[in-house]
């Protein structure tokens, strides 16, 4: 009992010693750009595996270096209560878990119909997860862990996304999270997206440019493959319409 009493012990210190570090660095951030990110460095050790090259595009500029259209359009797109919230929006989180639940049920219903052969439409897609994350905790999730879906990885990333709200202003969150988010295959930050897609700076990026590139976020690489889609066109035409009523940090 005594070795299994020391054992909790040294976790919960390793635990605690381990949320300091997050906390230093985090704080650091405030005047200090970070490198790159955990999901960067995963990326480009897959890249670089897969196909035995590493072609990257990243370019750090300051906030006021992006254009304001692409900041209302993440905003309007990812996390319309961004300035507002402490890090989590809790009425996004209830919309995505009843958006999941009616989809998990429509999926159980397709397979129990084919099942008693009152159907013979082909079995179900697995249906769409939807998140609810907000700007702050995609930054934390990106900035440190790794994709794994666990109660554990999901309350780490929530103490983080809390450390980050914090320590940093909304300004100075949004600054990182644009310059580290991916938009392609080794396409990481608003300036290198701004010349992949449209061969000009981040800063000159017009309201439908920015609009476009916000709505590629979530599936950005395949996006970079079918830039063409109705879905992105009509999508965009949609965030272009919200960004007018977008509060910047």
């Amino acid at each position: 009992m005594k070795a299994l009493g020391r054992l909790l012990v040294l976790a919960l210190l390793a635990g605690l010693a381990l949320q300091l570090y997050f906390v230093a660095r985090i704080a650091l951030m405030a005047v200090v750009n970070p490198e790159s990110t955990a999901f960067e460095r995963s990326e480009a050790w897959q890249v670089a595996s897969n196909t035995g090259t590493l072609k990257w595009r990243q370019q750090w500029v300051p906030y006021a270096q992006v254009s304001s259209h692409l900041k209302r359009a993440i905003i309007a797109s990812e996390d319309a209560s961004f300035t507002v919230h402490e890090g989590v929006d809790m009425d996004a989180l209830e919309k995505a878990w009843e958006k999941n639940t009616q989809a998990e049920e429509r999926a159980a219903q397709s397979m129990s119909r084919l099942a008693e052969g009152k159907s013979k439409a082909p079995p179900a897609r697995p249906p769409k997860i939807f998140g609810g994350s907000t700007i702050t905790q995609q930054l934390a999730k990106n900035l440190f862990l790794s994709g794994e879906r666990t109660l554990l990885r999901k309350g780490q990333e929530l103490l983080l996304t809390l450390m980050l709200e914090a320590l940093l202003s909304k300004q100075r969150i949004l600054e990182i999270y644009l310059n580290n988010v991916e938009w392609g295959e080794g396409v990481f930050g608003a300036e290198a997206a701004a010349q992949h897609y449209y061969r000009k700076p981040a800063a000159r990026l017009n309201a439908v440019e920015a609009a476009r590139l916000a709505v590629m976020l979530p599936r950005p690489k395949y996006f970079e493959t079918h830039t063409g889609s109705g879905y992105l066109a009509s999508r965009a035409r949609t965030i272009t319409a919200r960004m007018g009523g977008v509060e910047l940090p």
